[in-house]
This record gives C-alpha cells, sequence and structure tokens, in this order.
C-alpha cells in the first residue's frame, strides 16, 4: 500500500519541554513526521520526566511526560557545551522545522535561536512559544497566566475563591494557536520556498480564548463573574441537577424550544411554567427560581431514564464522569493511543480522508534512548 502518512518525510526538532512545545511536536509524529526530541542530560532532560504523582511508580517516563512525547526519539545535547552545539548545529540542516520554548534571551545564549539557525538552512520553519511575547523576559508558567488573564477569576462558584483549571489549559490553547501558525507556514514554504519564524505567547493565546467572555465586557459593558459552571448568557446551561439516584446531570438548553421540550419531558405542571421563564434572556434574568423547579422533578427520575427522556427529544444533557468513566466510552477509546502497555491521548483526533497511519506511534522515549541511532 502506497504510504499516506500526510508528514511522512518531514523532519522536525523538539527544543522544548513540559506540554504546550511536545504536544504540538507529537501532532506531527502522530502524522507521521521523524521528530527528535533534544534533551539535557546535565539537568535530567525533560523537567515532565519528573513530574510524578504522589505514589506513582514510573521510570523516567512519568504519566504526565507520556502526555505528550509519543512518537519521538529522544536524545541528549547540553547545548551550553560547544561539541554538542555543532552537533545540534549539524542537525538543523537535515530539519524542516524547529520548535522551541526558550526564555526569552536564552536561545540565542545557546546558539539556537531563529537568526542563529536559519543561517544554517534558509528554508528553516522555527516556531516559537513564549509566557509574553520575545520582548518580555518574564517567566510565562500555565498557572500564571491563567490568573493573569482572567481565568481564575472567571472559575469556581461566586461565594468561593478564584480557582485554576485542573488541566494546563492555557499550555493546550498555545499548542493550538502554533499548530496553525507552522500549517500556515509550511503552506508558505511549499507556494514560495522560504523558510518562517512564527511565534505564539501564552498570555496572547489565553487572552484570545476569552471568546463571549472577553466581549461580554467589550460589547455588553459586562463584566463577567465567577458563576460556578452556570453559563453567563444562557439558562440552563451549564447548569447541576441531581437525579433520584443521587447522580448529577448537566443541562445545555440552547434555545426557547429546547426549554419548552424540557417542561414536558418533566412533565411540569401549568402553574410551574411562569412567564418569565418564556425567553432565555428571562430565564437568565430569573435562574435562581427556574432552578428549584427543575430540580424538584429530576428528583424523582433515575439518571438513566432521564437523560433517555431527554436524548429522545434532542435536548443536550449529561452525567457528570470521572476521568476513568470518561476514557471508557466508545468514542473516547477511539482517541486512545497504545504501545508496550502505554497508554495516552492522542493530540489529533480528526478523521481525514487524505491520511492513513501505516504503524503504530512508539511510546514516549526513555531519556537519551537514541542516541546511537540519530549518530550523535
Amino acid at each position: 500500500m502506497q504510504n499516506k502518512e500526510m508528514f511522512s518525510g518531514l523532519r522536525v526538532l523538539e527544543l522544548a519541554s513540559v506540554l504546550a512545545g511536545p504536544s504540538v511536536c507529537q501532532f506531527f509524529a502522530e502524522l507521521g513526521a521523524e521528530v527528535i526530541k533534544v534533551e539535557n542530560p546535565a539537568t535530567g532532560g525533560d523537567v515532565t520526566r519528573s513530574w510524578k504523582g504522589a505514589g506513582e511508580q514510573t521510570d523516567d517516563r512519568s504519566a504526565y511526560f507520556c502526555a505528550c512525547n509519543w512518537g519521538k526519539q529522544s536524545v541528549t545535547l547540553d547545548l551550553t557545551q560547544a561539541d554538542d552545539r555543532s552537533r545540534l548545529h549539524r542537525m538543523v540542516g537535515k530539519m524542516d522545522v524547529v520548535i522551541a520554548s526558550y526564555k526569552p534571551g536564552d536561545a540565542e545564549k545557546l546558539g539556537v535561536a531563529y537568526d542563529q539557525l536559519r543561517a544554517i538552512n534558509p528554508k528553516l520553519i522555527y516556531g516559537q512559544i513564549t509566557g509574553y511575547g520575545s520582548q518580555d523576559d518574564r517567566v510565562g508558567y500555565d498557572a500564571v497566566i491563567q490568573a493573569e488573564a482572567g481565568f481564575m477569576d472567571l472559575n469556581g462558584e461566586p461565594d468561593g475563591p478564584p480557582t485554576k483549571m485542573p488541566v494546563a489549559l492555557i499550555d493546550l490553547l498555545a499548542a493550538h494557536q502554533l499548530k496553525e501558525a507552522l500549517l500556515l507556514a509550511l503552506l508558505h514554504r511549499e507556494r514560495t520556498g522560504e523558510g518562517a519564524f512564527v511565534e505564539v505567547s501564552l498570555l496572547q493565546a489565553a487572552v484570545a480564548s476569552l471568546a463571549n467572555q472577553a466581549t461580554n465586557w467589550l460589547v455588553a459593558g459586562k463584566l463577567p463573574t465567577r458563576q460556578g459552571s452556570a453559563h453567563p448568557n444562557i439558562a440552563p446551561y451549564g447548569d447541576l441537577f441531581v437525579t433520584g439516584d443521587g447522580k448529577r446531570i448537566l443541562l445545555a438548553v440552547g434555545s426557547d424550544r429546547q426549554f419548552g421540550e424540557l417542561l414536558n419531558v418533566l412533565h411540569v405542571a401549568a402553574d410551574e411554567r411562569l412567564p418569565e421563564f418564556a425567553t432565555n434572556a428571562q430565564r437568565v434574568q430569573h435562574r435562581a427560581r427556574l432552578n428549584p423547579i427543575l430540580q424538584k422533578y429530576m428528583a424523582g427520575l433515575a439518571a438513566d431514564e432521564l437523560l433517555a427522556r431527554l436524548q429522545a427529544r434532542k435536548i443536550p444533557a449529561g452525567l457528570v464522569q470521572n476521568v476513568r468513566e470518561a476514557l471508557a466510552a466508545d468514542e473516547a477509546r477511539k482517541t486512545l493511543l497504545g504501545e508496550r502497555g502505554l497508554q495516552a491521548v492522542r493530540q489529533l483526533v480528526a478523521q481525514l480522508s487524505f491520511h492513513e497511519s501505516s504503524k503504530p506511534l512508539s511510546p514516549p522515549p526513555h531519556l537519551g534512548e537514541h542516541n546511537q541511532v540519530v549518530g550523535l
């Protein structure tokens, strides 16, 4: 069979660590690219190799490291040493893409900034992730950006403290922005033969992802506040209800038609179908009166029965599940990678008619596992 892997023959050099840059590199590996991850042996390699949960029994491939390092080769180079810098520069001449995530100024000191590598390989595409942009030398970490970009102030219960998201959401959002920029750069090179420099900052990726919460302020002049899981513009949307068998169901009613169907499904009495619930705008305003009525009727139904009724009427709703339950679902299992006893979630979940993987993705590498293979 002819190889249909989208990026077969593409060579990617990873000069990045933690989550954002490595997840972009795994994306390319999943599409058939050869990805070489450069790690510093003096510091133990990618810091996430040592980020283990309490009681975690893993080797130098921690559970965290396994989230975004599939399909790669690991080589060890200490770029503070001239010989290792020379080895890396020889590698750069054969590369198509470099992805880096150094603090501003560090790449230049190590001899791996874009201008330095472009002199070796003019067609190189260089993707850079920073915290606050290349002109700001502050250290940018996901949790800090969540605080500064407004996410923490929005997240949590109204009477509770600002709360960080339970995953490094800003890293992941920045990774998606960088993927888009790199794909544009590859298209540009295909058309012109020219290399390119692209940069994404964690802060700008975060701000761009505020979406409707940003325009609630910019357009409507309403400063968003913490509302738990409830949506500020739609009701009942994001609201949680407890069923008769003690399970939690989240509703995502997005239209007046769906709300009318919801009342019918629950057999809400006529005298409780108040005029102030007729439109979405009214329901948002009177959410505190509406939700106890809905809760009363849901408490009389088991979760399975209620969900069956809701799904039959095309009313969006779902059970609140833990991660184990979520990953056990049939559709979720299609997103999993698995090889040699390890599992993880794919970076790319889109189904592509023009891409066909010819081999399973190799598991995350041990530190320096491929030094001999790469020929250092």
